[in-house]
């Protein structure tokens, strides 16, 4: 999942199921390296296949999101710890691309970077709320450029920290 690409054809078909043909017109990507995409996330499960229909003597598929296993409640263990790295990694990627694209909207954005220490039962909670909004985004989401609609992006990444010593810093970074 941590390819830029995939995270846009996750994104994408939220909103709705489309064909491999469809995500490559709507990411400017050929058809072969669409159909890859969306084979490898169909293999990890990330996507589903939401129906077939013939086209031009041939079949597509038409993929859709997988909320019902989503990346919101990912219970991965701790040797896929590597992967979600990469993942985070991917995302930041992501959300650079995003940015170029960005519409001024005063009062309709919102920005939240943090580094803290709370209890677990805030932590929890907390948690819980950002899991109810990211699973309520992906259940109202639209197909592309639908009428009444507008284009949004929503980044929700929260994870626990190791203690450690305030000023471990990775290696280059000024401090």
């Amino acid at each position: 999942m941590a390819h830029p690409i995939r995270l846009q054809i996750l994104s994408l078909l939220t909103g709705a199921p489309m064909t491999a043909a469809e995500v490559a017109r709507e990411l400017g990507l050929t058809h072969a390296n669409a159909s890859y995409h969306l084979r490898q996330l169909h293999a990890a499960g990330h996507i589903v296949v939401a129906g077939e229909e013939r086209i031009r003597g041939g079949i597509a598929k038409r993929y859709r999101y997988n909320l019902d296993r989503g990346v919101v409640r990912y219970r991965g263990t701790e040797g896929h710890l590597a992967e979600r790295q990469a993942l985070y990694a991917a995302l930041a990627a992501e959300l650079r691309r995003r940015s170029r694209h960005m519409r001024w909207a005063p009062g309709r954005q919102h920005f939240t970077d943090a580094e803290l220490w709370v209890t677990p039962e805030v932590w929890a909670e907390v948690k819980d709320l950002v899991d109810q909004a990211s699973e309520r985004l992906h259940r109202a989401a639209q197909p592309p450029r639908t009428p009444g609609t507008i284009r949004g992006s929503a980044a929700f990444v929260m994870f626990e920290m190791k203690p450690g010593p305030a000023d471990e810093r990775p290696e280059g970074e000024a401090t």
